[in-house]
C-alpha cells in the first residue's frame, strides 16, 4: 500500500508517497508566496495550501496504482492562526508562527494573567508566534472579522479539513496554541475564557496516528483515488519530523536545521522546567516531548550567503573553514526575535569579535556555530532537569551540510546519527499515515521498523574542550548586549 505525507511549510508544500516497507517512490514540491503586509508581520491564504496541495497529489502519483493508496496525512508549520465562517470561508488571511504584532497581547498574557498562571493551565507561557495572542490581537484589531468566527484552526488542519469535511486537530500542533491543558489532553477552560473563544469553535482533538475521516467524494474523483483513502490527523511539524527520524519513546532527541531550528526531546512522563524556557507539548507517539526552538537556524546562513555575500556556492564558502573551536568571532543568531530559552521578539542578530585579520570563512564559521550554540543553551535547559542524553538525530536542510553536523556534535558534545531518509515532516506524516490504516501497531513500532541510521557522527574530546571554552564566552554575550535590543 501507500501513504502520501504532506509536509506544508513556510515557503512550499512538499509531499511524499511512501510504500509500507518506507521506501520512498515520489517527491513533489509545490511552492506558494509569503505576504508581509507591514513590518514584523508574516501571513498566506490559506487557499494557496489548498491549491498546491492539490496539484501535488496529482503530480505525486501520476505513475503509480492509485488503487493502492491507503491514507494520507500532514506534518504542518505550527501555531498559525486559521479562522473560518459560518459558511467555512476564510475570514482573513492566515497569521503565521513568524508573525512578530503580538508583542502586546504576549505581554499581556504573561505579566497581567501571569506566567505561572497560564504555565498551569497549559504548560507553557505566551510567546509571540503562539496562536492565543493572535487570537487576543484580532480581538482587539479586527473586532468585526473576530465576530465571524465560527472556527478556528491550525494551517495543516485546515487541509486535514478541505481533504475530509472534519473540523479536527492533533495533540502535538493544539499544544502550540497556548489554549490547550498539555497534560491532561483537553482544552483549557480557563485559556478559552481568557481569549473570548467557545469550545465550538476549537476543532475536535485526536491523537496525531488517529484517522479523522476519508477523503470527500469530489476530491477522491477529481485525483483519481478511492473514497476509503483515510485522512489520518497528523502533527505539528516538529512532532512529525521526530516521527519521521525515530524519535519516540522515552529519552531520543532530534535536532532539526530547517528555517528555524529545534531540539526535541521525547519523553513518556510529562514535565516542565520552571522558568518555561522549552516548550512542553504532547507529542505524535501518544505521549510527551520538550521542545527548544530557536526562530532562525539554517535561514542564518541562507541569509548570510544570499543577502550579504550574495554567493549560492554554500559548500564552496565553507570547504574555506579549516580551524574549528579557535573562531574568536561570534554571531548571535536572532535575525527574527528568538523564542528558546530567552523569549525576546526584538532580540536581534550580532556579530561581535571582529578585528583587522577576521576573515570571510571566520564570518561564515561564527553563524554556523551562533546557530550550534543557540540550540546548545535548550539543551543545557534539559540537562539542568536531570535528563540525560548522550546521541541526537539530525534533520533538515543544513543538516545537508557535513560541516555543520561536525560543529553540532562537538559544540553540543553528543553523537550525531544521520538517517537514510532526511525527509523530516513528509515522512513522519507517510508513517502516521501508515499507522492510522493499521499497517503497524504503533508510532513507535513504525519507526522502529522503517528509521534507518546510515551514519554518526562522533564528538573529538579535543574539540569538545575547545568548544566548550568558546560556548561559555557566547552565553555571555546575550546578558551583555539584551538592553541594546
Amino acid at each position: 500500500m501507500y501513504y502520501i505525507g504532506i509536509d506544508l511549510g513556510t515557503s512550499a508544500v512538499k509531499l511524499l508517497l511512501m510504500d509500507e516497507k518506507g521506501v520512498i517512490h515520489n517527491i513533489v514540491s509545490k511552492e506558494y508566496p509569503l505576504y508581509f503586509p507591514h513590518p514584523g508581520w508574516s501571513e498566506q491564504n490559506p487557499e494557496d495550501w489548498f491549491t498546491q496541495s492539490m496539484e501535488g497529489v496529482k503530480e505525486l502519483i501520476a505513475d503509480c496504482d492509485r488503487s493502492k493508496v491507503a491514507g494520507i496525512s500532514f506534518g504542518g508549520q505550527m501555531h498559525g492562526l486559521v479562522v473560518l465562517d459560518k459558511d467555512d470561508q476564510v475570514i482573513r488571511p492566515a497569521i503565521l508562527w513568524n508573525d512578530g504584532r503580538t508583542g502586546k497581547e504576549t505581554d499581556y498574557l504573561n505579566q497581567v494573567i501571569g506566567k505561572d498562571k497560564l504555565s498551569s493551565y497549559t504548560a507553557n507561557i505566551a510567546f509571540a508566534g503562539f496562536t492565543a495572542p493572535k487570537i487576543l490581537w484580532m480581538k482587539e484589531n479586527e473586532p468585526e472579522n473576530f465576530a465571524k468566527i465560527e472556527k478556528i484552526m491550525l494551517p495543516k488542519d485546515y487541509l486535514a479539513y478541505r481533504l475530509s469535511g472534519v473540523h479536527c486537530t492533533d495533540y502535538s500542533d493544539a499544544s502550540g496554541m497556548l489554549l490547550l491543558d498539555v497534560k491532561n489532553k483537553c482544552w483549557s477552560e480557563e485559556m478559552m475564557e481568557i481569549c473570548g473563544v467557545k469550545r465550538e469553535q476549537l476543532p475536535d482533538l485526536f491523537e496525531s496516528y488517529e484517522v479523522v475521516g476519508t477523503l470527500k467524494k469530489e476530491l477522491a474523483d477529481e485525483l483519481g483515488l478511492s473514497e476509503n483513502v483515510k485522512i489520518v490527523a497528523g502533527a505539528g511539524d516538529n512532532a512529525a519530523a521526530a516521527v519521521g527520524t525515530g524519535t519516540v519513546g522515552d529519552g531520543r532527541c532530534n535536532i532539526s536545521l530547517g528555517t528555524s531550528g529545534t531540539i526535541f526531546i521525547s519523553s513518556k512522563t510529562f514535565g516542565v522546567d520552571e522558568n518555561n524556557a522549552l516548550h512542553s507539548f504532547d507529542h505524535a507517539d501518544g505521549y510527551y516531548h520538550l521542545m527548544g526552538c530557536m526562530l532562525s537556524a539554517a535561514s542564518c546562513n541562507k541569509w548570510w550567503m544570499d543577502e550579504i555575500l550574495q554567493d549560492k556556492d554554500y559548500a564552496g564558502e565553507q570547504a574555506k573553514i579549516e580551524k574549528l573551536g579557535e573562531n574568536h568571532v561570534f554571531f548571535l543568531p536572532y535575525l527574527m526575535g528568538e523564542r528558546s530559552p530567552h523569549n525576546n521578539p526584538d532580540a536581534r542578530a550580532t556579530f561581535i569579535g571582529m578585528s583587522m585579520d577576521t576573515t570571510r570563512a571566520d564570518m561564515t564559521q561564527a553563524v554556523l556555530e551562533g546557530v550550534a550554540f543557540g540550540l546548545r543553551d535548550s539543551l543545557e535547559v534539559a540537562r539542568s532537569l536531570g535528563i540525560k542524553i548522550e546521541r541526537t538525530k539530525i534533520c533538515g536542510g543544513g543538516a545537508k551540510s557535513p560541516l555543520w553536523k561536525k560543529i553540532i556534535a562537538n559544540v553540543m558534545n553528543l553523537k550525531v546519527d544521520v538517517i537514510e531518509s532526511e525527509e523530516g515532516p513528509g515522512y513522519g506524516g507517510a508513517i502516521l499515515a501508515a499507522v492510522g490504516c493499521g499497517e503497524y501497531a504503533s508510532v513507535e513500532e513504525a519507526s522502529a521498523a522503517l528509521v534507518k541510521v546510515i551514519d554518526t557522527v562522533e564528538p573529538d574530546p579535543e574539540l569538545v574542550a575547545k568548544y566548550e571554552e568558546r560556548y561559555q564566552e557566547f552565553r555571555r554575550i546575550y546578558p551583555t548586549v539584551k538592553e541594546l535590543f
